[in-house]
């Protein structure tokens, strides 16, 4: 079942919210007060999840609260990649969300977190371990990215592969299974940290390995997960069959629906992160998809 919902994606950064176009964050604020209201209407009681950010900036949720943005939601998320990506150490977790904590009296999830094989699966396993050691009790909810790689012939959903180097290519090794379903060493030990960590694990259109995913994650006792619907897909041909085909599969878990990516006609320039021309119309697509998979449902202690 659908236990929150989640609006966008990493909204501070650049690869998925264009910062050029709305440096204030005033037309994102709008949307997201917008899309939250439109939620509640639909589903009371439903948390509102405000889309993980990355990276972990408590300045950020200021700008975003003096603009009422935390009337409309009931948690924040957080995200981070310490051995990958971030600029921090993996040991600094506690205190980064005690420094968002320290701003919002809303619970704060962590969203995405992760390791990539990049350079060893030992690497992964043992981060795999020590994250779990750190985050354990910190938060309600801790999504660890991801199940599988991302398939070598995809493309990683950034707007900056030129200029990430050798960082670009880290996208394609977080998961704990690879692109053929072979498991890695920590998928073993995923085991151990269950029903404390759940999964995030996004399903591109008509994504093959839907039926696959299920059938793991239930193996390895998954109860939770954070996956994504999106509004440019929805525009697609087929799409009602495909969302209602993920959402039925998905129905045995826990499931916080992220509501992300402008379709190219819908935004103010054509691409899945740029502002919507009209911050209704995204208010109208989470609006659509409470009323399709979770009309009037709520977890009453998913945000807590």
């Amino acid at each position: 079942m659908i236990e929150a919902a989640m609006i966008w994606n990493e909204p501070n950064n650049k690869s998925h919210w264009d910062l050029e176009a709305d440096p204030g964050w005033a037309m994102f604020a709008n949307m997201t007060n917008l899309a939250g209201q439109a939620i509640a209407a639909e589903a009371p009681g439903l948390p509102r999840v405000l889309g993980g950010m990355s990276p972990i900036d408590p300045s950020f949720l200021q700008v975003l609260a003096a603009q009422g943005v935390m009337d409309n939601v009931d948690a924040v998320a957080v995200h981070g990649f310490p051995l990958d990506w971030n600029h921090w150490l993996l040991n600094e977790w506690p205190d980064k969300i005690a420094s968002i904590q320290a701003v919002t009296d809303k619970p704060v999830w962590v969203s995405e977190v992760g390791i990539s094989t990049f350079g060893a699966e030992e690497v992964q396993d043992w981060g795999l371990r020590r994250t779990h050691e750190l985050l354990r009790g910190k938060a309600p909810r801790i999504h660890w990215y991801s199940l599988y790689d991302l398939p070598a012939t995809w493309e990683a959903t950034t707007r900056h592969r030129e200029a990430e180097g050798s960082s670009y290519y880290r996208h394609f090794h977080m998961g704990l299974f690879d692109e053929h379903g072979r498991a890695k060493l920590a998928a073993q030990h995923f085991r151990e940290v269950v029903p404390e960590f759940g999964l995030c694990q996004w399903f591109h259109f008509e994504d093959h390995r839907l039926d696959d995913a299920v059938s793991k994650m239930k193996d390895m006792g998954v109860t939770y997960l954070r996956t994504g619907l999106s509004w440019a897909d929805w525009l697609r041909p087929n799409a009602e069959a495909w969302f209602d085909r993920q959402m039925r599969a998905l129905e045995g878990f826990d499931t916080t629906v992220t509501f992300c990516f402008t379709p190219e006609e819908e935004g103010t320039w054509a691409h899945y992160t740029a502002p919507p021309k009209q911050a209704e119309r995204f208010a109208e697509f989470c609006a659509t998809m409470i009323r399709r998979y979770a009309p009037g449902r709520f977890s009453a202690g998913a945000a807590a």
